[in-house]
């Protein structure tokens, strides 16, 4: 079957060749194809024209395009870059406010460390005062004087007699006497 419709086609094929011998014999037909072929190549070359004419059009606006894209993945950069630079901006505020309260934490402990040596300071000097005023108690008890400690320049005190309940002032200028005359008239005074 394939070789019948082969050979209807090569029949066929004849038949339109003896009528182009046919058309091709006279003059008029052979003008009338030239200037269809004229044509069909004028045709041919502004169809040409026109296909590159688009394909250019076509490039330009594909240029355009990749131009736009890159516009828009740059600003969707420069808007991520943005969106990245608060977030550090946000996180250096962070860490800032975390380094201001380290730096407060670190000062108020410093105070409380200085606060705390006051504490240990005045404690010491209260005690000191204390036992300093337990020395005192302790002298006036052995010896019945009570110093007077305003005046560092002289030698003065109270003897006191607590079964006679008296007190007796005394007062030595160490510039005008000499220290062991001081010394003997205190103790004759405690022995009386």
């Amino acid at each position: 079957m394939g070789e019948s419709s082969r050979k209807i086609d090569v029949d066929k094929l004849i038949s339109y060749s003896d009528d182009l011998v046919e058309v091709l014999k006279d003059r008029r037909d052979i003008d009338s194809l030239t200037r269809c072929l004229s044509q069909s190549e004028s045709l041919e070359s502004s169809c040409d024209a026109d296909f590159n004419e688009t394909l250019n059009a076509i490039r330009d606006y594909q240029e355009r395009i990749d131009a736009c894209k890159q516009k828009t993945e740059r600003a969707k950069s420069d808007i991520a870059g943005e969106a990245e630079v608060d977030h550090l901006q946000i996180e250096l505020e962070e860490e800032l406010k975390k380094e201001l309260i380290a730096n407060e934490i670190n000062d108020l402990e410093r105070e409380r460390v200085a606060i705390e040596e006051q504490k240990q300071t005045l404690k010491k000097f209260k005690q000191d005062e204390l036992k300093a005023e337990m020395k005192l108690s302790m002298y006036a008890s052995v010896t019945n004087i009570i110093p007077n400690l305003d005046d560092q320049s002289k030698i003065a005190g109270y003897i006191v007699d607590r079964d006679k309940k008296v007190i007796d002032k005394f007062e030595y200028d160490p510039a005008k006497m000499a220290a062991s005359d001081i010394c003997h008239n205190i103790w004759k005074a405690i022995n009386l």
